[in-house]
């Protein structure tokens, strides 16, 4: 399982996109939400959408292997049927997880998993991208940036870290990574 998280707007989701290519023997793995989809995300695709009152009957018959209340009403989970999906394959596992969905899939796959957090450069700096999205209120992206404060201490519980001030070599480090934990796990087998 490889465990990808970083604070909104740090451009992880670019680097998988850019990355999956690369390594057919991976599989994203789809999250759940109970937010409303943002124009042109698919569900199944993107996310899978869910009302807060599914999202909670899901919770109350443990069909998450992580979830969390990222903002008040906002929940965003792994479905366990995702990994099975995914495992059915013969595939591996790659996730677009918050800091603490990640940080509790390493707890429950220690030995089978490599954890990456991205750090943008500064707060200022993702403020400035989050402002370019141009999809975001003052006050929500001030709420990302309180967040993104307090996930960035956790990055020390990760595997590996990854500042993404630039770009292309945020995504070469990234190839490389991945490539040295599948080699070390295919010699494992």
């Amino acid at each position: 399982m490889i465990i990808f998280c970083a604070p909104s707007g740090t451009g992880k989701t670019t680097i998988i996109k850019t990355i999956l290519p690369y390594f057919p023997e991976i599989s994203f793995s789809v999250s759940a939400t109970s937010r409303h989809p943002r124009e042109g995300e698919q569900y199944g695709k993107d996310y899978y959408f869910l009302s807060t009152e599914e999202f909670e009957k899901k919770i109350d018959n443990d069909e998450f292997i992580e979830w969390e209340e990222v903002y008040s009403g906002n929940y965003y989970g792994t479905l366990r049927s995702e990994l099975n999906r995914i495992w059915a394959d013969k595939k591996q596992v790659i996730f677009d997880v918050d800091v603490l969905g990640g940080i509790n899939i390493k707890k429950q796959y220690p030995s089978n998993s490599l954890a990456i957090f991205f750090m943008p450069p500064s707060l200022d700096s993702l403020r400035k991208r989050l402002e370019g999205r141009g999809t975001e209120t003052h006050e929500s992206i001030q709420k990302r940036i309180d967040r993104a404060s307090y996930e960035m201490g956790f990055s020390d519980q990760f595997d590996k870290i990854i500042v993404n001030d630039n770009l292309e070599k945020a995504i070469k480090d990234t190839k490389r990574i991945i490539a040295e934990f599948l080699e070390i796990r295919s010699h494992e087998k």
